[in-house]
């Protein structure tokens, strides 16, 4: 006679994630974020297979702010439709240029940079700043964000920019950029919001709350390493994003 068959194991449970950050429970750092009153809106186009919600950081940047969107996808017909409200004059909005224009090469001095259509750096650098209202941020490796950008004609009229960090990423070895001025996307907006706002206040506050999630997924790393892998060996690097992220 067969022995009766053998019970099987129970699945288990499913960690369940948060719902404004979209991260599993264990990494989530929402209860820790400090809103922060902006006067520059903020718009996060991600790609929709962006998939690196353990080190992504494009929800954790909208939580701080009132004025913040994300939206995922690849097309939006104008800057209105992706922001949901309408937009006057899409030239009063910053987008973080991808072309090859580096800051470095142009010796730009200042951590902010207007560029004009061939990718110099434009006149009057102050009075461009000055008068932006918002800025667009791309979410993604550097491929899928370089995808948002050809894919959205409308970001033609907006003011591009470029960043010139003082500082590399915080992720250190946890991720490497592909250029040396590649910025996570919440490092992104601190730079650019707090130069373009004169409040250092902005920047210290994004970069506590990503120094927090870097800390909490190092933890989460000993205890849960299929939530936080460690990063893939070289020669097998994923291609990551520029500061867009975003």
């Amino acid at each position: 006679m067969s022995n009766p068959a053998e019970p099987t194991a129970a699945a288990p449970e499913p960690i369940p994630e948060c719902p404004h950050c979209q991260k599993p429970m264990p990494l989530c750092i929402c209860d820790s974020v400090t809103p922060i009153e902006n006067r520059l809106s903020l718009l996060v186009l991600q790609h929709p297979q962006e998939q690196d919600r353990a080190l992504g950081t494009a929800r954790l940047l909208a939580k701080h702010f009132a004025d913040a969107t994300v939206r995922v996808g690849l097309s939006w017909p104008s800057l209105s439709k992706a922001l949901g409200r309408p937009i006057e004059n899409a030239a009063r909005w910053a987008v973080l240029y991808l072309g090859s224009a580096r800051a470095a090469d142009l010796d730009a001095e200042g951590e902010i940079v207007a560029l004009n259509r061939k990718g110099e750096i434009a006149e009057n650098q102050r009075a461009i700043l000055g008068k932006l209202e918002g800025v667009v941020l791309l979410d993604g490796t550097w491929s899928q964000a370089k995808a948002l950008w050809w894919r959205n004609p409308w970001m033609l009229k907006c003011q591009r920019v470029i960043l010139n960090p003082a500082h590399p990423s915080r992720y250190g070895r946890l991720r490497r950029e592909p250029r040396k001025d590649g910025l996570s996307t919440i490092e992104a907006a601190a730079t650019i919001l707090a130069g373009l706002e004169r409040r250092p206040d902005i920047a210290e506050t994004l970069h506590a709350s990503f120094e927090r999630l870097l800390t909490r997924y190092r933890e989460v790393q000993a205890e849960m390493p299929e939530l936080a892998p460690k990063p893939a060996p070289k020669g097998r690097r994923r291609d990551f994003r520029r500061g867009k992220k975003a």
